[in-house]
């Protein structure tokens, strides 16, 4: 079953107030880069609840969903 997975989330914020995440911050410390940030869309995680901006991210080659609900980022984990 998915659930949300916190994670910390280094980003770059425009003076227009635009966020850009850069890179996601595992629990373990483990970074995974984003190479890529193709959408950014107010949107609930049909997997495991929540609202918020849900980015279109690619990290290591793969598209995943990056969630950020106020102030707090998340991804659905397993």
């Amino acid at each position: 079953m998915a659930q949300k997975v916190y994670v910390k989330v280094n980003a770059d914020f425009s003076p227009e107030g635009e966020v850009r995440p850069r890179s996601i911050i595992w629990r373990d410390g483990s970074v995974f880069e984003i190479t890529a940030v193709m959408m950014q869309i107010r949107a609930a995680s049909t997997k495991v609840g929540g609202c918020g901006l849900r980015y279109t991210v690619r990290v290591e080659g793969q598209e995943r969903y990056l969630f950020r609900d106020e102030d707090r980022w998340f991804v659905e984990g397993k």
